[in-house]
């Protein structure tokens, strides 16, 4: 690479990283606002909310990474060519097809970082953020042992935990059931235990009262008791996790032993073939938003007014080829065969670029094209 390839890559790779941590921050802060409600709602410590929030980072940052790509071949062209610096280049002798060699090797780039996050960091990303789900969802502790706090381990179940004294005893209990409408019951005690045995978690309350609504009459039933039995297995382990999918499977597991994988995770071989592909196909994608978005902004000559209408161009034909592969995955998906169409919109994202390269190396051909309406005016009056 010479110089100035090396100069408008690094360009590329400071501008990518840059629109990459924004976008990472947007995606990324809403995911975590909801997590947070949903975390520490159920009590949980603060350092549970950021393990959490780092194990979907990979994940938002493979979907924001052909977006920034595309967003930062388009800024740094446009301002090579505001400051005249690409026409200094083509004026000594860089054609479009040479100007683009650094454009594909920041594609390459990006690509290579899409490949590491497809196919090893956002499979295990999830396969422990699932995990981790599962032992919080698991942990008795976290979910009721919380002393002054109100807890909703599940819709309609409120908990209440005054104190909790140093053997375990659980002191002054509130416990409110209102998952049926129509007999919304209240349990409170001076005094609770929980029990494990083979058949689950029981919480197991002495000297309380139960107090059960019957709002068709309108009547209040009261019911004093020693000691009562209430199963919250149930709400611990509700919403159960799927440990095992083909999502959270390796790229060399999918390759080498999709027959055992299949097995694990009761998905069918057009499917795991349909998640191999679809790894491939999102580093390809890397490559063509990078150089569509270069060779775009390579048409048409010089404009104080800027190149809006190459930005604009650029942006519909990702755009159009974002609803080719979504149709084409469709087809995939339905029919194992048809694999072979995944790859189709990146192979028509690299024939437009090589389109839009030789309509920019020849640019009386586009002339040709774009009918002088302005001169044919001019020339009739």
């Amino acid at each position: 690479m010479t110089r100035f390839d090396r100069y408008m890559l690094s360009q590329f790779m400071v501008l990518f990283g840059f629109f990459s941590l924004v976008l990472v921050a947007i995606f990324w802060i809403n995911k975590a606002v909801r997590m947070f409600d949903r975390l520490i709602g159920d009590g949980q410590p603060a350092w549970v909310f950021l393990e959490f929030t780092a194990l979907t980072l990979p994940g938002v940052i493979g979907m924001v990474l052909p977006i920034a790509a595309f967003a930062g071949a388009v800024y740094v062209t446009n301002r090579l060519s505001t400051e005249s610096e690409l026409t200094v280049v083509q004026a000594t002798g860089y054609s479009p097809f040479r100007l683009i060699r650094a454009a594909a090797v920041f594609g390459v780039i990006v690509a290579l970082i899409m490949s590491l996050l497809s196919h090893y960091l956002i499979p295990t990303s999830l396969s422990e953020l699932r995990q981790r789900e599962a032992e919080v969802r698991q942990s008795i502790s976290a979910r009721f042992l919380e002393e002054g706090e109100f807890l909703h381990p599940a819709p309609g179940i409120t908990f209440y935990i005054r104190d909790i004294s140093p053997e375990g005893e659980l002191r002054d209990v509130f416990l409110s059931d209102r998952r049926d409408p129509d007999s919304p019951v209240t349990y409170t005690s001076t005094q609770a235990y929980l029990v494990q045995d083979p058949g689950g978690t029981k919480l197991v309350m002495v000297k309380g009262l139960a107090q059960t609504l019957r709002p068709d009459g309108k009547r209040l039933f009261t019911t004093h008791f020693d000691d009562f039995s209430y199963d919250i297995s149930r709400l611990i382990a509700r919403n159960p996790t799927g440990l095992n999918k083909a999502e959270f499977a390796h790229t060399a597991d999918l390759i080498l032993r999709p027959d055992e994988i299949s097995e694990q995770t009761g998905a069918s071989l057009d499917e795991l073939q349909f998640i191999l592909h679809s790894r491939f196909t999102q580093a390809l994608m890397c490559i063509v938003a990078a150089m569509i978005g270069f060779a775009t902004l390579l048409l048409g000559s010089f404009s104080r007014f800027g190149v809006w209408w190459q930005i604009l161009m650029a942006f519909v034909i990702l755009v159009v080829i974002k609803l080719i592969e979504s149709s084409v995955t469709s087809m995939a998906i339905s029919d194992s065969t048809k694999w072979p169409f995944m790859y189709l919109p990146a192979g028509l994202g690299f024939l437009t670029t090589l389109g839009l390269l030789n309509f920019a190396a020849r640019p009386g051909l586009l002339r040709r094209l774009i009918p002088k309406r302005r001169n044919a005016a001019g020339g009739a009056a």
